[in-house]
């Protein structure tokens, strides 16, 4: 019994260069091109006409760019697995596509076999960066780990997150400082946002790590 194809679909504003990104991928028995598109307003309109699996996104759309339909067709078509087919190698861009539901992120500049290999990857649900993709996020996330350590906080931001290790309320908190708890609140949103954390825990488990848990604790 052969063995049903790969449907995928390809949104790139450059016509010949889909023309033959499709005459290539075909070649493989395995991969099937369902569908076309040149701009994120005309994927929008096919992709719900087709059955596809995986989709080729450039970031270089008109009208609406790659950059910005991707949330948008993870909320329409969540069972489209998106792989970004890109000339862009900057970091910034590869990681807002990943964080906003890219399942991969490959070159314009890679080999046919690599492309296909990354096709197959995604199409399962996993995750598949190129070489020079994947060395750029390290980069990024690294970067941005440093930013925030190096991220200052006020006296009283620390006053704070002592308190909250302590398990306090805003309240409490705030009775002890003397301040208002919404006041508090507020220093626990900024302290989070400054930090990149979400909860009190990872806020507990932050003044650990820097020193700043109260002695008797």
């Amino acid at each position: 019994m052969q063995k049903q194809s790969l449907r995928l679909f390809l949104a790139d504003d450059h016509p010949t260069f889909r023309q033959g990104i499709k005459a290539l991928l075909e070649k493989d028995a395995t991969m099937k091109v369902v569908g076309e598109a040149s701009d994120g307003s005309e994927l929008l309109h096919k992709l719900g006409l087709t059955h596809t699996q995986v989709l080729l996104l450039d970031i270089d759309m008109p009208v609406i760019s790659g950059l910005e339909v991707i949330t948008s067709i993870r909320d329409q078509f969540p069972w489209v697995h998106i792989l970004v087919f890109s000339m862009h190698s900057n970091e910034e861009y590869i990681h807002q596509m990943l964080s906003k539901g890219a399942k991969g992120y490959i070159l314009k500049s890679c080999k046919m076999e690599e492309l296909i290999r990354a096709i197959i990857t995604v199409s399962s649900g996993d995750t598949y960066l190129s070489e020079e993709a994947s060395k750029k996020l390290i980069t990024y996330v690294s970067s941005n780990k440093q930013k925030q350590e190096d991220t200052p906080l006020t006296k009283r931001e620390i006053e704070v997150i002592k308190l909250v290790s302590l398990g306090l309320t805003n309240v409490k908190i705030g009775e002890q400082l003397s301040i208002s708890h919404r006041t508090v609140d507020t220093h626990r949103r900024n302290i989070m946002e400054k930090l990149d954390l979400h909860n009190a825990a990872a806020l507990t488990n932050y003044a650990a790590k820097k020193g700043l848990l109260p002695e008797d604790s």
